[in-house]
């Protein structure tokens, strides 16, 4: 056998668990300390709702000071009580609770959920949902929650109205998503960054609920892809496979028979 076609060595192997042991050991660290945080937040809210309490009716200009910083500083902690959350729901994203469902079922209940903001901002919903889609193992409600963020950030990006279109199909290989709306569209740059980490063009944004969502989908074993044009829209599209056995039975059932 060539070298060119040997498998990775043992130290490639070593080197790539130890990378992988690090970042989980990184992983595990950050999100200790998000909830360590998360204790002094929670008596700085108390304190200030205390606070708040105390001149709930301000007389003086000092006191009409004093409760717009307090008003400030409960804002800020409100602010940074969602970023530990959507933080730690990053973090924990490891093993799911994989059974099998209808992708239908999870987009629907997506729909159901935005109806009412779409209709007040001008979206039509369009629906292609294919009604022999077979079924794959999914976590209901993480992926839920990944859709959910897909498709309010672009019900978000049609403040003026426009159309979601959402389509399910199979495919050779599994089942697909796609979500199609008309709002703004992305940069090149955002929509090369939009799954970084704390990356966000939105004011007060965590910039964590996009990454999240993408590491949901992959942690299904799914492909999610993105294209968008600025002014025209942002499409996505979710490939998730078949279930093994479904596959390895489509398998021998289209195998030809063995000649005698």
């Amino acid at each position: 056998m060539s070298q060119e076609s040997a498998g990775p060595s043992r130290s490639e192997k070593s080197r790539d668990q130890y990378l992988v042991d690090q970042y989980n050991e990184i992983a595990r660290l950050a999100g200790s300390l998000a909830h360590e945080i998360k204790t002094p937040l929670s008596v700085i809210r108390m304190n200030m709702e205390l606070l708040a309490e105390d001149l709930d009716d301000p007389q003086t200009p000092q006191q009409r000071r004093a409760k717009q910083k307090i008003e400030t500083v409960q804002e800020q902690c409100e602010r940074l009580q969602g970023l530990l959350n959507d933080f730690l729901r990053f973090a924990r994203i490891r093993d799911l609770n994989l059974l099998p469902g209808n992708l239908n079922d999870q987009i629907e209940r997506v729909l159901t959920f935005v109806e009412p903001q779409a209709q007040r901002q001008g979206v039509e919903i369009i629906r292609y949902l294919d009604s022999e889609l077979p079924s794959i193992d999914l976590d209901a409600e993480l992926l839920y929650s990944a859709l959910l963020n897909l498709v309010v950030n672009a019900i978000q990006a049609m403040p003026d109205g426009g159309s979601l279109m959402v389509q399910t199909r199979e495919f050779r290989s599994g089942v697909l998503l796609r979500l199609v709306d008309t709002g703004c569209g992305m940069s090149d740059t955002t929509a090369i960054r939009m799954f970084d980490p704390f990356y966000s063009t939105k004011e007060g944004g965590s910039g964590l609920g996009l990454p999240l969502a993408k590491k949901i989908i992959e942690a299904h074993h799914a492909i999610i892809d993105v294209q968008s044009e600025l002014g025209r829209g942002t499409q996505f599209t979710l490939e998730f496979p078949l279930p093994k056995r479904i596959g390895r039975a489509k398998t021998d059932a289209d195998a030809p028979e063995a000649e005698e």
